[in-house]
């Protein structure tokens, strides 16, 4: 098989974007505001500023098109690894027999692992120009923590991680990314927080959630002076600065003047499908493209797929603001599956409206279907994904295998949004069958 330029399609790291591209501006309808838990009123500014600190704030509520990135921010981009390749899936193609042209975006090749310190470092940056000195957070698979850990590490702030006491028992290295780069982590539920201790006095072996997370994080951040909570997903800051992901793939296939029939990515809080997807997803507003995009969860957590769209508590206990989004309800407890970045409640509220409008798609798929994509692209592209990109994997391969009935020369590109190297106690579980 012969290798081609265009199987490797690169950047230099003057195309790292100078701006974060916010949907809002182009969405046709506003994105509903979220509401203060207390007056069910639109929150403030004054009411965020509680959590977060004033820059973030600012871009939270923005509705400007394009938002400059600082330099300071762009330097830190070239440490993690931006601009990042996207890859023609060759072998996996020639495995499947498909007409289908494959594509992958590699942000696993990061120092964290994965998409999430495209936003970490914004926030941790904006929180050390705004006099912030302690930041907490949560964590579901590890992937943010481990990110915002790196983060504070750079800029000198310190850093806490409630991680879901699932996740914490089943990545014990990931746990220890952190610790390395000078994080404090939690298993959550914990005995650090009044919350906390309640999630475990009502039982003991509660397997916690990205949402009681959430709740520790925001309860410590609340009663310590000089700390901010950082968010991994969700957000529309977070969507912002993940569109650096997007905007690179939109040069890349510029470079080999090609547009997409599917655009796919693995769907939790909505990180990743966000900053994948948005900066395409303007054309396709504006009537520009025809491009398919489509939203990947676990049928175990289907926000997307079987949640309700209407406004709903970001955490478990009830503290944060309410967002409209598509939720699975606040107090809900996913099973104990190994893509734990995507165990959460809800979806994020610009996600959620591009759905509801009808730009995204939604689909979901068992622990069995995903990890049998990923061996299948392991053993053909040679990279171990994380349980959370398998999913995109899975409906890529769907998707191609759907090219091969058809006979259609399609193009598909999916986000490769971390790698699988820490996550083997779940790859063991599967090839044993014991899933």
């Amino acid at each position: 098989m012969a290798i081609h330029k265009d199987d490797v399609i690169n950047l230099d790291i003057d195309e790292i974007p100078k701006q974060w591209y916010n949907i809002a501006a182009d969405l046709p309808v506003p994105l509903p505001p979220p509401l203060h838990p207390g007056t069910m009123q639109p929150a403030t500014a004054e009411d965020l500023a509680a959590i977060f600190p004033p820059s973030i704030v600012r871009q939270e509520m923005s509705t400007e098109q394009y938002i400059d990135i600082p330099e300071e921010v762009r330097d830190a981009y070239v440490m993690l690894n931006r601009p990042s390749p996207l890859y023609r899936a060759k072998r996996l193609e020639q495995y499947l027999k498909t007409p289908a042209k494959i594509y992958f975006k590699r942000e696993d090749l990061s120092p964290g692992g994965s998409h999430k310190p495209n936003s970490a470092i914004p926030q941790t940056y904006f929180n050390m120009i705004d006099g912030t000195e302690h930041l907490t957070t949560e964590t579901g698979a590890g992937q943010w923590g481990s990110a915002l850990s790196l983060s504070c590490a750079h800029f000198g702030l310190d850093c806490k991680v409630f991680m879901v006491r699932v996740s914490y028992d089943q990545k014990p290295f990931r746990r220890l990314i952190m610790e390395t780069y000078g994080g404090k982590v939690y298993a959550s539920p914990s005995k650090e927080t009044e919350y906390g201790r309640k999630m475990l006095a009502e039982d003991p072996n509660n397997p916690g959630s990205l949402g009681i997370a959430i709740s520790e994080a925001i309860e410590m951040c609340v009663s310590q002076k000089n700390t901010k909570y950082a968010l991994g997903s969700v957000a529309n800051h977070v969507m912002l600065h993940q569109t650096v992901i997007g905007q690179e793939v939109i040069k890349q296939l510029e470079k080999i003047d090609t547009v997409p029939d599917y655009m796919i990515a693995c769907a939790g809080g909505g990180s990743n499908l966000a900053g994948f997807t948005f900066p395409m997803l303007r054309k396709k507003i504006k009537g520009e493209i025809e491009t398919e995009f489509l939203a990947v969860e676990p049928s175990s957590v289907p926000s997307l797929t079987k949640g309700e769209y209407r406004y709903d508590f970001g955490d478990t206990a009830g503290m944060t603001p309410l967002f409209k989004m598509y939720t699975l309800g606040h107090d809900f407890i996913p099973s104990s599956i190994h893509a734990g970045g995507l165990r959460y409640h809800g979806m994020s509220p610009a996600v959620s409206l591009a759905k509801d409008l009808g730009y995204i798609k939604a689909i979901s798929y068992d622990q069995h279907q995903t990890f049998e994509a990923a061996l299948t692209f392991a053993r053909t592209e040679g990279i171990i994904p994380a349980p959370e990109s398998s999913h995109a994997i899975r409906a890529a391969i769907d998707k191609a295998l759907e090219a091969k009935q058809s006979g259609e020369e399609k193009v598909i590109v999916f986000n490769l949004s971390g790698h699988g190297l820490l996550d083997m106690g779940g790859y063991a579980k599967y090839i044993n069958g014991e899933i």
